[in-house]
């Protein structure tokens, strides 16, 4: 009774994992979405109008598009607005005062005449006004001749020609002196040091005079009366009535948020968790091992939420959602979990997303199609051209069927968006981050791809290379399992790579104890001889499972693979010391535990199958013959056994399965251990 309730506890606070993980995402997703509800009517320029003629529902203004607006600001601003510059006589009572206290060449009357003539220049140019060279370039580029100067609180309209720069200034002292000065002598008084610029830039002023005139811009160029057609089905959709329509759409938006946002947010929340709703059911219903996970869960719901998250972002921006490489999320969850939920979660978030983009429909097609594409093109990703590869289709997928639907909506070609074509390239180039997005999932999550399974299954990994110098004849064993096994998963649709890794480190244990082991004893030396303790031969004999786990701790190997270290005898016995240790004690009661392995039992197809392997090809090495006969009654024979004793009961694995498993395991044993014909000796004459 107490392990009924503990089990419920569990399971209880389980489901209160997983309703948690549900409700933060569906929460996130709600707060993504924007505050204003959808116009009802998708439309484009250049496009026909899909739906019935619309009228106006009421009176509205047409608004001014952005580029409008921009372009009517540029051209008053060009033309009635002035930058605004102070005139700062202190500078010029400070530089005339420095210039006559530190030019002391001589109490003559000629040092007399030279310094008069420049304190008077100095007085003449100071007085027109000196502006730096930086804003003069500035004021040429935009085409500006004139500035608003500020001189004793009165504010003149002056041509920018009529300034000096500290440049200009200096010339026309030089140039502009009379034949009695001499020119050389004139330059050795040092005139630049006090020349400094006295028109000076009001940023203040500058800035409140501009926004005084854009202010009076009207933001809007005329008005929709109530029942006035807009537009008649069929029509096309031209730059006026896309305006109207536009402005429709703004003013229907802004009132339907400021009038109805509590039935808009309701509406939202039903989208959001009928969507996730509907994904988690088919997770129930086919998937229960990941609907039961609180890791698998929460890593598809963030990665829903992350793509909700970006395409807000680009919305709100106003980016194309096209540059957001939406395919990057079945590529990866069908690394990761199957191609099935990779497709029924990519379109759960597609549509999720299709509420938050313009022109849904268009979206809706797009997206959905490239996602089944990349399913179709990229199964079991393990090199990196592959995902090149499936990066070069996904992104012509795209430019196909956006070139279908503009035909389809009868645009001119100069009316295309050829911008959405550069956007599809630059899509591509991200999805390229779809690889190193998936190793660092997987130190995240814990997750293992077949990239890495792999890079293990290279018998050049330190590891196996440890094993096969320390347990030469385990190595061997589990090299044959890997080639069974793979070759068997291959079959039944399970993973062959998952399965080919697992097999080869699934005993890695015997390596504290290779010799007590049969197929690493040589000379027919066998230590379980000198020990004469079923129990104790047992437990060596047992323990390798557990050694095998401490050892792919140790090594860092994913819990993927220690899945099949443990399972791979799942919770059968020890049946040569079980045997011999009741026929030497018939009558008392033995511990069955003491000659049993710990298990787990196998709980996927490819820790099945490697359980299946492992066992035929151990008993394969005990046959006297390898016959065709004898190898099918052998096969038949283990895994019936098997089956007897429910190791497969946790399985997802059908009869069908186990019997595709058997054929494939007797048609490479046969050719394993098909015999030779003999050569023909060459007669010696």
């Amino acid at each position: 009774m107490g392990k009924l309730q503990d089990n419920l506890r569990k399971e209880n606070h389980l489901w209160v994992k997983l309703i948690s993980v549900f409700s933060i995402s569906a929460f996130i997703i709600f707060l993504l979405y924007p505050n204003i509800g959808k116009f009802q009517y998708s439309f484009e320029k250049g496009s026909p109008w899909q739906y019935e003629a619309l009228t106006a529902p009421f009176a509205f203004e047409i608004q001014k598009s952005n580029q409008e607006l921009a372009k009517e600001q540029d051209s008053i601003l060009a033309n009635d607005f002035q930058p605004c510059y102070n005139y700062d006589p202190s500078i010029l009572q400070e530089n005339r005062s420095n210039f006559q206290s530190k030019d002391k060449k001589g109490e003559n009357q000629e040092h007399e005449k030279y310094i008069s003539y420049i304190c008077k220049r100095l007085n003449d140019i100071y007085g027109q006004g000196i502006i730096s060279a930086s804003a003069i370039e500035e004021m040429k580029k935009e085409n500006r001749k004139k500035i608003l100067l500020k001189k004793d609180q009165i504010a003149q309209i002056t041509d920018i020609n009529k300034l000096y720069t500290t440049k200009s200034a200096y010339e026309n002292i030089v140039e502009s002196a009379p034949s009695t000065i001499d020119k050389q002598i004139l330059r050795s008084y040092d005139i630049n040091k006090y020349i400094k610029e006295n028109v000076l830039f009001d940023s203040n002023t500058t800035e409140n005079l501009r926004n005084e005139i854009t202010k009076n811009i009207s933001l809007t160029k005329g008005r929709i009366q109530s029942g006035e057609k807009i537009i008649d089905h069929g029509e096309i959709v031209t730059d006026k009535t896309y305006d109207i329509l536009n402005s429709l759409k703004q003013v229907i938006l802004e009132n339907r948020g400021k009038s109805n946002s509590t039935f808009i947010q309701l509406g939202q929340f039903i989208i959001i968790f009928s969507a996730l709703g509907i994904f988690s059911l088919y997770l129930l219903k086919f998937r229960r091992r990941f609907a039961y996970s609180v890791k698998d869960m929460s890593f598809m719901l963030l990665m829903v939420c992350i793509v909700c998250a970006i395409t807000t972002f680009t919305v709100k921006y106003e980016l194309s959602p096209y540059l957001i490489p939406y395919t990057i999320l079945p590529i990866i969850i069908s690394t990761f979990f199957d191609t099935r939920t990779a497709l029924f979660l990519h379109i759960t978030t597609i549509l999720l997303c299709t509420f938050i983009v313009p022109s849904e429909f268009e979206f809706l097609f797009l997206q959905i199609s490239a996602g089944m594409i990349s399913i179709c093109t990229l199964k079991d990703l393990c090199q990196r051209s592959q995902l090149v590869k499936c990066v070069c289709i996904i992104t012509l997928v795209y430019c196909i069927l956006y070139t279908g639907v503009i035909l389809v909506h009868e645009r001119a070609v100069g009316q295309i968006n050829w911008m959405t074509y550069i956007a599809f390239l630059i899509n591509g180039l991200l999805l390229l981050f779809a690889y190193p997005l998936i190793y660092i999932f997987e130190k995240l999550f814990g997750y293992t791809s077949n990239v890495t399974l792999l890079e293990l299954a290279n018998t050049n990994n330190p590891l196996l290379l440890r094993f096969s110098e320390i347990a030469p004849g385990s190595f061997q064993h589990s090299m044959q399992v890997s080639n069974l096994a793979a070759d068997a998963a291959a079959r039944i649709g399970g993973n062959p790579m998952l399965a080919r890794a697992g097999a080869l480190y699934h005993d890695i244990g015997k390596m504290e104890n290779p010799a007590f082991f049969t197929e690493n004893q040589s000379h027919g030396e066998n230590p379980h001889d000198g020990i004469n303790d079923e129990k104790k031969s047992a437990s060596i004999i047992i323990n390798h499972v557990k050694d095998g786990l401490i050892i792919a701790e140790k090594n860092g190997l994913p819990d993927s693979l220690k899945d099949f270290i443990g399972t791979h005898h799942a919770k059968s016995k020890a049946k040569y010391f079980y045997n011999t240790y009741k026929n030497k004690h018939p009558e008392e009661v033995i511990d069955e535990s003491s000659f049993t392995y710990p298990g787990p039992l196998p709980f996927s197809k490819e820790t099945a199958i490697v359980s299946m392997c492992d066992s035929v090809e151990a008993a394969s090495k005990s046959l006297a013959e390898h016959t065709d006969k004898s190898i099918n009654d052998l096969v038949e024979k283990i895994i019936d056994g098997q089956i007897t004793e429910g190791i497969f009961k946790e399985a997802p694995i059908t009869f069908h399965d186990i019997e595709v498993v058997k054929n494939a395991l007797k048609e490479k044993l046969k050719t394993i251990y098909h015999t030779r014909i003999s050569y023909p000796e060459l007669n010696k004459k």
